[in-house]
Order: structure tokens, then C-alpha cells, then sequence
């Protein structure tokens, strides 16, 4: 019916107060823009100009024309900017994590990301590093936060993120109902119930490896999510491994769980995490969301 430059002639004609001006404003005879203006109010069926009298002044339909498509071409200027190389994160950013970093890191790092690209909308996926690396490869994920071993080879990097500590973990009260003090050998702690991260993880796996050399192995109780982990441990279900900043981030101020003391054969391994993306030309996703990851990465993460 009409378009955009139908739109910007009518504009350039009311603001200029006749077609003279305003062809030579956009480099055409008046005669062009003359029936240019003509051919469109044939199209429409109404007058858009009245022409008594000297000069010409819109008429109320003209008026009405460029009032409402007045939204149109804003509307328009604003995408053609957006896709022109503003920078920052715009629309859909599909973000997957692994569950340690929902109760570390996403916090902060969403905030950051909020704020500097207030035009951007997250998508959160939480599950196992390797289901992350799966759907990745997969461009089912624009970017990852996962365990630094799990990185399809495929994949772009960023540096490895403060390593997230683990330790032991017992109800509340737990060291005061022992009968005697001091660090808990692995036997011992094999003679308890012992609740971790889902079997197959790099945790599960983990303990495995400390009581292998054990007369007799604990027996494994996996969950997928830590908050199910930390609720057994905190009603006496069992002991487990937690990351010490999920602890510390939730319970501060009143925790209802408490360290306890392990032998050094005990100590579970920390935990490597990284970003990780498949480069695509221009596409700044995964650069920028690495970049806001480290930086609200706490340094002094124990």
C-alpha cells in the first residue's frame, strides 16, 4: 500500500511547506515527487495535501498518515541501528550451567550481564557438564559454564575460573555427638552414609578414587541437585561434599550444616570451571559472557 519512502517524502513535504523544497532536499525533480505523491494517494483513495491556496498543507488524513507511521519509521531507525554493530547482547542468550555454578557464581555473573546489556533475555539450561558439552556442540547453547574436562574439542575457551572447593559436610551439632576428637580416617567416614553429586560426575568420581584403596567402599548415595544433597546432609540423612562457597553464599549468618574435620587422604579434589563456545563469525556472545564471568569471579574463592 505504501512504504517507507513514501513515508519520508510526505515528511520531507510538510516539513519543507511545498514539493519544490523538498525534492531538492532528496535530490529529485518536483515533477517525480509530484507524482510520486499522487500515485500513493490514488493507492490509498484520499487526499493527503490540500493545494488551495498558496503552498500545500496536509489534509486530516495526510495529518493521521504521518502520525501513525511516524511509529514505523522510528520503529525501523531503531533495528537498523541495532543490527548496524551496536554492541552487546540482544535477544535471546541461551546460557547453560552446571548446578555448582547456580549456587557460586550465576548470581553475579546474570547481574553483571543485566546490567550492562539491559536488551538482552536469558535463557538458563542447568545440568551436567557433559550434557552442557552435548547440547553445545549441538548450537542448542550459545555459551557454557562447565567443568574445564568436560570442553568439546571443538569448542572456544575462556581461563579457567577460581576453582570451586569442596569439603565435608555433617548436620549441625554433628562434632559435638562424637565420642572422640580429632580428623575422620577414610574408614571411618566409609562406615557412613554418604550423599554427593549424581553418579558419573567429576565429585562422584572423585570419592570413588579416595576410598578405592578402602577394605570396604561406602556406599554412594548421587543426586543430581545439590540443594537435595545439602537437605540431606543438613536433617542427619547422611555426610557429603559441598562446594564451601554454596555454603557460605546460602547460609550466611545461621548455617544449619558444619564442616568437619578429615584426614588429608580425605580432602576431595577442587572443582575446574570454564566458559566455553563455538566461535561463529560475529557473534560476541561467548567473548562478552566470559568476560563478565571472570570478572565478578571471586578471587579469593577458597
Amino acid at each position: 500500500m505504501f512504504g517507507f519512502r513514501d513515508i519520508e517524502i510526505l515528511q520531507a513535504i510538510a516539513r519543507a511547506g511545498g514539493f519544490r523544497a523538498a525534492a531538492a532536499r532528496h535530490g529529485m525533480s518536483q515533477s517525480a515527487m509530484s507524482n510520486r505523491v499522487a500515485a500513493l494517494e490514488r493507492r490509498l483513495g484520499v487526499s493527503l495535501f490540500d493545494r488551495s491556496g498558496r503552498g500545500v498543507r496536509l489534509s486530516s488524513a495526510g495529518r493521521r498518515l504521518l502520525e501513525e507511521s511516524s511509529r514505523l519509521i522510528a520503529g525501523r531507525d531503531r533495528v537498523v541501528r541495532e543490527l548496524a554493530g551496536a554492541s552487546g547482547l540482544r535477544g535471546s542468550v541461551r546460557i547453560g550451567v552446571a548446578e555448582t555454578i547456580v549456587h557460586t557464581l550465576l548470581t553475579p555473573l546474570l547481574a553483571r550481564l543485566r546490567d550492562a546489556h539491559p536488551a538482552a533475555r536469558f535463557e538458563l539450561t542447568v545440568d551436567t557438564s557433559a550434557e552442557l558439552a552435548r547440547r553445545l556442540v549441538e548450537r542448542t547453547l550459545d555459551v557454557a559454564v562447565l567443568l574445564e574436562e568436560a570442553v568439546p574439542p571443538v569448542a572456544m575457551r575462556a581461563p579457567g575460573l577460581s576453582p570451586i572447593v569442596l569439603d565435608w559436610y555433617a548436620a549441625r551439632g554433628f562434632s559435638s555427638t562424637r565420642e572422640t576428637a580429632g580428623p575422620l580416617s577414610l574408614e571411618t567416614l566409609a562406615d557412613m552414609s554418604i550423599v554427593t553429586f549424581s553418579k558419573g560426575t567429576a565429585p562422584y568420581r572423585n570419592i570413588e578414587r579416595l576410598f578405592a584403596a578402602t577394605v570396604s567402599p561406602p556406599l554412594l548415595h548421587g543426586s543430581a541437585s545439590l540443594l537435595a544433597v545439602r537437605y540431606l546432609i543438613a536433617t542427619g540423612f547422611g555426610i557429603g561434599l559441598l562446594p564451601i562457597r554454596m555454603v557460605d553464599t546460602v547460609h550466611a549468618g545461621g548455617a544449619d550444616v558444619e564442616p568437619i574435620q578429615v584426614c588429608p587422604a580425605a580432602r576431595p579434589e577442587a572443582l575446574g570451571f570454564t566458559i566455553a563456545w563455538l566461535a561463529v563469525d560475529g557473534d560476541e556472545t561467548g567473548p562478552i559472557v566470559a568476560e563478565a564471568a571472570l570478572a565478578c569471579d571471586h578471587s579469593d574463592a577458597r
